[in-house]
């Protein structure tokens, strides 16, 4: 495995703010500086989210950092970004998010084997304060007892 294959960059405020319903993993359209910057780690995915736009997917407010060395082929940071999946997906993801409460949130982005941008997102719907009051409620007793047991 080469250093490529080292980047994995989370999204860990969209287990705690959704629960998901389908993952998918989406190709991204990039242009050759935004490649470079992720392979060097500068991508914040907290705030991403996917809409829909004339039948096509794409991300929003990713941000990919300039690139150092990209001079004038640098674009802008949180530009919209095509994602890639074939049309039975799309269909599918767009017939889904008719019904209320359902959003599209990028969960992992990371390089592929083959060396292309890969990211992997999930059909979520929000939780309410008390879900979010349980996972922590679940958080703190697995912790209580990881601790006991050593």
């Amino acid at each position: 495995m080469s250093s490529e294959n080292t980047i994995n960059i989370k999204n860990k405020r969209a287990s705690f703010e959704f629960s998901f319903i389908d993952k998918y993993i989406a190709g991204i359209q990039l242009t050759g500086t935004e490649i470079k910057s992720i392979r060097e780690g500068k991508v914040v995915i907290n705030d991403a989210f996917c809409v829909f736009n004339k039948n096509e997917l794409h991300v929003r407010n990713l941000h990919i950092a300039h690139y150092f060395n990209g001079t004038y082929n640098n674009v802008e940071e949180k530009r919209d970004r095509k994602l890639l999946l074939n049309r039975q997906e799309l269909n599918k993801l767009q017939n889904k998010l008719k019904d209320q409460g359902l959003a599209i949130i990028p969960l992992r982005l990371f390089i592929s084997d083959k060396g292309y941008a890969k990211l992997e997102i999930a059909l979520a719907k929000g939780k309410k304060t008390v879900d979010k009051r349980e996972d922590i409620k679940k958080r703190d007793t697995e912790r209580e007892m990881n601790r006991r047991l050593k």
